[in-house]
């Protein structure tokens, strides 16, 4: 059985950082894409960054340019994202994914697995 399983979130001040990671289980995803997407309150789920099976393409979404960064560890079945410099706009439920290719993710396209999410709470 896959599962993806987030881990990371909490409570931060704006400016702050906090690292996000995905463990994936019941498969190896080394020749996946993965990705994170993200749903605050009242909105609609949005891609945030992915990446391909090696880690050297990556794709963000212009609202996190140069403060989130997307890796993984295959040895580890693991995708991380760093976070920095947030906002109170970061604020949602971000979601690990697994799809065929980080370009159609970031399409909010192709996504295969789901996580459960974990909860990112930014205050100002």
């Amino acid at each position: 059985q896959v599962q993806l399983v987030e881990s990371g979130g909490g409570l931060v001040q704006a400016g702050g950082s906090l690292r996000l990671s995905c463990a994936a289980s019941g498969r190896t995803f080394s020749s996946y894409a993965m990705g994170w997407f993200r749903q605050a309150p009242g909105k609609e789920r949005e891609f945030v960054a992915s990446c391909n099976w090696s880690g050297k393409s990556t794709y963000s979404a212009d609202s996190v340019k140069g403060r989130f960064t997307i890796s993984r560890d295959n040895a580890k079945n693991t995708v991380y994202l760093q976070m920095n410099s947030l906002k109170p706009e970061d604020t949602a439920v971000y979601y690990c994914a697994v799809g065929l290719a980080a370009a159609t993710m970031r399409a909010n396209r192709g996504m295969d697995y789901w996580g459960k999410g974990t909860l990112v709470t930014v205050s100002s």
